[in-house]
């Protein structure tokens, strides 16, 4: 997998800067995942006590929502950026993963495909487009909708773990997994069908149905507030640019949602030096800021900005969103 990460346009910043930022530490991935686990078994918890009533509804959200933002946890333990120990990160790699049924030493090899081809079209393409082009509308409005994306089981993780468990590999990881890594990818997914088996064992066992809610549902329940975070990283973007500013969308978020979202709202940023830790990317984007397109001010003025953009895509593909980026600094495609 050859990276011409050369030709994309960097920023200037002072190399010195540059490896301060980089330096990973140990405390602030752990207070992260205390603070995570903390409030998912809190809500976890009032959900349980709540059965039955109304209450359930709002506290199994809340906890499905907090759940489905284990995707945030597993992305910054791909990059191994969370700790700086590498076998905690790798620890808390697989138990992200494995929380929303998917296999992270694929997703590694294709997320770094992503860093070095993102929104490219053309041969070994981006397989994370998260958004067809022409846009798909009603499957897009329908993911703000819990529980929708069973109607798209058939597409989600656990016919691909299955799939993977019996060597099918998806044409993402035929394309970016080496032959030998394609094995492990099986062997980790054969895992997560045993810790398939053994929830249904135990609910069937103890005649109940709470470690089925508490593991299988939430990623249906939870996804809307994750998909509307994480969705607007690339969204209506320009595609086939070696130009991150051009591809991809800063948006400054609420603190709530930023840290459970990693810090990823500043992605360009992230795209642009991807081993910066998500806990310096705000400290980055200061160092290079006067290179970078003004930051969406929010989830409500990225969506009134660019969806009709997005829109406009479902009928013509040149109608993608038109970053405004400096214009002294303007790359070449």
């Amino acid at each position: 997998m050859h990276v011409d990460s050369h030709k994309w346009y960097k920023p200037q910043i002072d190399k010195r800067k540059l490896r301060e930022l980089s330096k990973r530490r140990n405390i602030p991935g752990l207070i992260h995942f205390f603070i995570y686990f903390f409030t998912l078994f809190f809500f976890g918890y009032l959900s349980y006590l709540t059965w039955g009533t109304w209450f359930f509804l709002l506290f199994f959200f809340i906890y499905s929502t907090i759940y489905t933002f284990a995707i945030a946890n597993g992305h910054e333990t791909v990059h191994r950026t969370a700790f700086k120990t590498r076998w905690i990160n790798e620890v808390f790699c697989y138990i992200s993963f494995f929380q929303l049924h998917n296999e992270p030493l694929g997703f590694r090899w294709s997320h770094t495909f992503h860093h070095s081809k993102t929104l490219q079209t053309e041969g070994e393409y981006d397989h994370e487009i998260e958004v067809s082009r022409p846009t798909d509308l009603i499957r897009f409005f329908l993911k703000f909708v819990p529980l929708t994306d069973l109607f798209y089981i058939h597409q989600s993780s656990f016919v691909n773990i299955t799939k993977l468990a019996f060597g099918i590999m998806s044409p993402s990881n035929k394309i970016t997994a080496p032959k030998d890594q394609q094995k492990k990818i099986t062997r980790n997914a054969r895992f997560l069908l045993l810790i398939w088996f053994l929830i249904f064992s135990v609910s069937f066992y103890f005649n109940t149905l709470w470690p089925i809610i508490f593991y299988f549902l939430p990623p249906f329940v939870g996804r809307p507030i994750h998909f509307a975070v994480n969705v607007m990283q690339h969204l209506a973007a320009k595609l086939d640019t070696k130009d991150h500013r051009l591809s991809t969308h800063t948006v400054i978020l609420n603190p709530i949602l930023s840290f459970y979202y990693w810090h990823m709202e500043y992605h360009i940023e992230h795209h642009l030096f991807p081993m910066v830790p998500s806990y310096n990317l705000k400290k980055l984007r200061k160092e290079i800021e006067s290179e970078l397109p003004t930051p969406f001010n929010g989830l409500f003025d990225f969506y009134k900005k660019v969806l009709p953009s997005l829109i406009k895509l479902a009928f013509d593909l040149d109608q993608y969103y038109k970053s405004a980026v400096p214009k002294n600094n303007l790359a070449k495609k």
